[in-house]
């Protein structure tokens, strides 16, 4: 059984520790959990882990967070996984910071990268991970808010919420989704 999980962010040095990347910061713990390392491919960075039987492809999108779609679509095709087995992992300013939440669907919320992948697959629903990296910006201020940088003790309390993120994602290939919610939704 194939699986797809997508991490989304955006590529470049000056996004590296930022709220709007901690879909990559998830994905390479996974990578870094199972000694596997990230190539770069055709609209992504992308390795593979075997893991119970199962083939997982982990994904960081080359597209920029806005064309996410295009990518997700294309490594869907190019690796002939279905929807159902498509997990996408996001920061999300609706949740506090390190709170994660596991959905079968949902809207974007105004998410540009969860629009442009909703637009691509004509469809809302697919699972996704949410990250909470909270809500603390003025308004008129959320784009300089998600491309910031975590607070420090938010950087010394990333490691655990990363890897309780990554074992969720773990879950969801072994699991299923609904069991993965309910062992890890609080």
């Amino acid at each position: 059984m194939k699986y797809l999980i997508v991490g989304l962010g955006n590529i470049g040095p000056e996004y590296l520790l930022t709220r709007h990347n901690v879909g990559f910061m998830v994905v390479d713990r996974l990578a870094s959990s199972f000694e596997v390392k990230f190539t770069m491919e055709r609209l992504a960075y992308h390795t593979e882990i075997k893991h119970k039987g199962k083939q997982i492809h982990l994904i960081k999108p080359t597209t920029y967070m806005n064309l996410s779609g295009k990518a997700v679509n294309y490594w869907m095709k190019e690796l002939k996984i279905e929807k159902d087995n498509v997990l996408i992992i996001t920061d999300d300013i609706a949740l506090p910071f390190g709170k994660l939440r596991t959905k079968p669907k949902g809207s974007h919320g105004g998410h540009n990268g969860l629009r442009n992948i909703e637009e691509v697959l004509g469809s809302p629903q697919y699972a996704r991970l949410r990250f909470g990296v909270g809500d603390d910006f003025s308004k008129g201020r959320q784009a300089e808010y998600v491309l910031g940088q975590f607070e420090p003790k938010q950087l010394d309390e990333l490691p655990e919420h990363l890897q309780r993120a990554a074992d969720i994602s773990i879950s969801f290939c072994l699991q299923g989704l609904d069991k993965t919610m309910n062992a890890y939704n609080q």
